[in-house]
């Protein structure tokens, strides 16, 4: 399965947005520099979650995900799924569940599905799980401790506010809030996003180095692929966490 990523979206047509845009966007924030922060990678626990089943990019998702991060150490994977072809059922009460009881030394939640600005969506449910819903989920289950989140939809940049910007947290999102993101059509393989994190994972060395290159990558996809409106990523970075590194490096 990895070995399609490098071709995928180069011989893919333009893909399908998940939906359509209005509220302006977030800019992206990088918090001030700090000194490394390095935990085992068996200390991390981690939730991957593919919240519809429509396109078969969000299962490929996960499980490419799930394969990459254990090849890291890391040993404690969670996987929901809408087609529970891996994993328990993407619901909302099973994803929230698995949250409120994460432990571990650091948090690592990655979602990808479709979303909208209400936030993102849970096809077992056909419900909305709301950027307060998560981060609810998220404070009694991670707590203080380091936390990444990785939210890959259209309009994720909604998970990035006032409420949810903690000092311990990282927030990964494939879209301002009011754009929608790429590569969630029944056709494709993985999405933009997906794909470009997947591809630059082992350069990186801390996870806002890792953002930045995603970024980058999903710029160059969009405008190589004749992205008229592009999907612009966003990233929070909170000021305990700026040079947290990847489990493993």
């Amino acid at each position: 399965m990895l070995a399609r990523l490098a071709a995928i979206a180069l011989l893919a047509g333009l893909a399908a947005g998940c939906a359509a845009p209005e509220e302006p966007p977030l800019s992206a924030e990088v918090a001030a520099s700090a000194p490394a922060l390095s935990i085992p990678a068996d200390r991390w626990r981690t939730v991957l979650v593919a919240g519809d089943n429509s396109s078969p990019a969000f299962d490929n998702g996960i499980d490419s995900l799930r394969e990459r991060f254990s090849a890291m150490g890391v040993r404690n994977i969670a996987t929901y799924s809408a087609s529970t072809r891996t994993g328990q059922l993407a619901s909302a009460r099973n994803v929230e569940g698995g949250l409120r009881t994460a432990g571990g030394e650091a948090c690592l939640v990655y979602m990808t599905s479709h979303g909208d600005e209400r936030g993102f969506f849970l096809k077992a449910d056909k419900r909305m799980l709301s950027p307060s819903a998560l981060d609810q989920a998220l404070s009694q289950g991670c707590g203080g401790r380091p936390t990444v989140l990785v939210v890959s939809a259209c309009h994720s940049g909604t998970f990035i506010n006032e409420q949810t910007r903690r000092p311990n947290r990282i927030i990964l999102a494939a879209a301002a809030t009011d754009r929608t993101s790429f590569g969630c059509g029944a056709e494709d393989d993985f999405t933009y996003y997906d794909q470009c994190f997947l591809q630059q994972l082992d350069g990186a060395a801390t996870w806002r180095e890792l953002a930045q290159a995603t970024q980058g990558c999903v710029q160059t996809l969009e405008r190589r692929l004749g992205v008229r409106r592009e999907s612009r990523p966003q990233l929070f970075v909170g000021a305990e966490v700026a040079n947290l590194r990847l489990p493993g490096r």
